[in-house]
């Protein structure tokens, strides 16, 4: 079983984030399985607050029995472990680990490897939009993708470990680093992609998941990456404040060292058992082309025709679904 698997992949077993449900944020859900687990039905707004599993099944029993509103949990919980949202400083983070995560290093989709050195011809990017596993399925699809690999950067703890993310001590976000040929699929086309498949005006989370290593950020590995992330984010600025949305909060920063995620979570939603969780919260907002700058049009023009975003493109709601295997023109 998928429970088994988990206990035996890890040597400290993972306590299932518990994913909000509200009226702005509603989320269709599978039947649950390790390690997300997903309370339909309820007013639960939790905010990425980990317990352990004794202290979470009391809570769960003590709230069916006693039908306490769940956010006025949250606001006990939030008291006694503190805010997962708040930005902690190096000196609140906890000390790295000397040792790096060993991964396979062989894509479950693409076959490639996800670990460098790669063939010169290709270039590589970083970004976050919630929880990886959603991001990553939505890159990995992109014909011209190399390969995809999930992992933490942009925070301060060195190897960090998903217990150690979960515990807002970290500031490391969870992030996909892509590999791709710009002979095949341009930058251009990965903005696209990135607007597409989540709300970037939620902060320090993305939909039911909350807190620091939620937020959405893009980090370049050169100027050229640099100018088209920041052009983009100006263009869908102004798409969705038509539209009644608020400030961008994505953060645009140059790359910082890639801490590859445990095994399991790489192309998580691809392999056998999977659940497939996605709290991401697409706008349904299209960036576009017409925001590329003019002396960076002709080397960075779109590769992707505008037909397939409005055909295959993330929609509101969900990000995830369709087949596991890349697109093909």
């Amino acid at each position: 079983t998928q429970s088994k698997m988990y206990a035996v992949a890890l040597s400290t077993p993972i306590i299932p984030r518990i994913p909000a449900i509200n009226a702005a944020h509603r989320v269709n859900f599978t039947a649950p399985a390790s390690p997300r687990i997903a309370l339909a039905g309820t007013c639960a707004r939790f905010t990425g607050v980990r317990l352990n599993n004794l202290s979470q099944q009391s809570a769960l029993v003590g709230r069916r029995a006693l039908n306490v509103r769940a956010d006025m949990l949250e606001d006990l919980m939030k008291a006694m472990t503190g805010s997962k949202e708040r930005i902690p400083t190096k000196e609140d983070c906890l000390p790295g680990n000397s040792t790096p995560i060993k991964v396979t290093n062989k894509h479950y989709i693409t076959k490639n490897p996800i670990q460098g050195p790669f063939p010169a011809n290709l270039k590589k990017t970083i970004f976050g939009t919630g929880c990886f596993w959603g991001t990553e399925k939505g890159f990995w699809r992109l014909p011209g993708v190399y390969s995809t690999a999930v992992g933490y950067s942009a925070g301060f703890t060195e190897n960090a470990t998903y217990e150690q993310v979960c515990s807002g001590r970290t500031y490391q976000n969870e992030v996909v680093q892509v590999v791709y040929d710009p002979a095949k699929i341009s930058y251009a086309d990965l903005l696209t992609m990135f607007w597409a498949q989540h709300d970037p005006t939620q902060g320090m989370g993305q939909g039911n998941d909350r807190g620091t290593q939620y937020r959405s950020g893009i980090y370049y590995d050169d100027d050229e990456q640099k100018a088209l992330a920041m052009a983009s984010k100006e263009a869908f600025q102004e798409k969705i404040s038509a539209k009644g949305y608020g400030k961008i909060t994505t953060e645009i920063i140059p790359a910082t060292e890639f801490y590859f995620a445990e095994d399991y979570h790489q192309q998580y939603l691809a392999k056998p058992g999977a659940r497939p969780y996605c709290s991401a919260q697409p706008t349904g907002i299209p960036l576009g082309a017409e925001w590329l700058p003019k002396e960076m049009a002709d080397a960075n023009a779109h590769k992707i025709p505008a037909s397939f975003w409005a055909d295959k493109g993330p929609r509101p709601g969900c990000t995830i679904n369709g087949p596991n295997e890349q697109f093909i023109f």
